[in-house]
């Protein structure tokens, strides 16, 4: 006699074949999806990082205008240049216009302009596939001080 069937052909271990492609089957989906995650977070960091370095250049621009009609021109400018320059593309037009305050200080009261920028952002821009649905507002502020010094 042979003495057992299955522990003769390599002891009681059950058959296995296919469980790999199984697993990578159900994983690999799972692991693009993070990945692609991570990645659209990572982006969305720097996005919002454009769009408060946009706000910066907007309410700098304006402290140096010399009207608020020219203010609000040369802060939409920046803004929409800044925005170019990372290529940052929002669904709209990007908010900018500067809003006038005082700061009081133990100098006296300083004139204030504060530039909120908002863009809102397609998440298929984000994480780089066509066709993704959806979309996230990105929002900066920044406030500067009217330059004293700018002329009338």
């Amino acid at each position: 006699m042979n003495g057992g069937g299955a522990a003769g052909r390599g002891g009681s271990r059950p058959r296995d074949r296919g469980s790999f492609a199984i697993e990578a089957a159900v994983l690999v989906p799972v692991v693009l999806s993070f990945a692609l995650m991570a990645v659209a977070a990572g982006r969305l960091q720097t996005t919002g990082s454009v769009v408060d370095a946009a706000a910066r250049a907007g309410a700098r621009a304006a402290s140096l205008a010399r009207s608020p009609e020219a203010a609000r021109q040369d802060a939409a400018d920046a803004v929409r240049q800044a925005l170019a320059a990372r290529s940052v593309t929002c669904t709209a037009e990007p908010t900018g216009d500067p809003v006038y305050g005082t700061l009081a200080t133990t100098g006296g009261a300083l004139t204030t302009v504060t530039v909120r920028v908002s863009c809102t952002v397609p998440l298929s821009d984000l994480v780089g596939l066509d066709g993704l649905p959806g979309s996230k507002t990105v929002t900066g502020t920044f406030t500067s001080v009217l330059d004293r010094y700018r002329g009338n």
